[in-house]
């Protein structure tokens, strides 16, 4: 499960995400590294039933109720990696505020708003792209 988790969590966060990750675990946290690779991204991340695409709004949406902003922050540029429109995300948030309210909605706008933005990228563009 690890070798299968370390792939699909390289393919959907990145090189650089993981190998700082990889970098910045020490013998207490090395142990949490290897539990999230192996059960998130290896037994969870590789099962059939949904493609990443999907998997990588329902992981926004369950953020976002969460308030969990930095994870937020990573998802949503892991997401746009994976395909996903900057629309996409506003529906997937908007539909977060009358389940999670909105409060979680309004922090999760923020914040995928702030990564948009470090990643230049604005409402309407993925269609300018295509």
């Amino acid at each position: 499960m690890v070798d299968d988790g370390a792939a699909v969590r390289r393919a959907v966060l990145g090189d650089a995400h993981v190998d700082r990750a990889a970098a910045a675990a020490t013998a207490f946290s090395a142990p949490w590294q290897e539990h999230v690779t192996a059960h998130a991204w290896g037994a969870v991340w590789t099962r059939p039933g949904l493609d990443r695409r999907t998997r990588c709004l329902v992981t926004i949406a369950l953020l976002a109720s969460q308030h969990a902003s930095t994870e937020l922050a990573m998802h949503v540029r892991a997401a746009i990696g994976q395909g996903v429109t900057p629309t996409e995300i506003r529906e997937v948030l908007l539909h977060t505020a009358v389940y999670a309210g909105a409060p979680a909605a309004n922090t999760a706008f923020a914040t995928a708003q702030r990564v948009l933005d470090e990643l230049g990228i604005e409402l309407g563009s993925e269609e300018a792209s295509s």
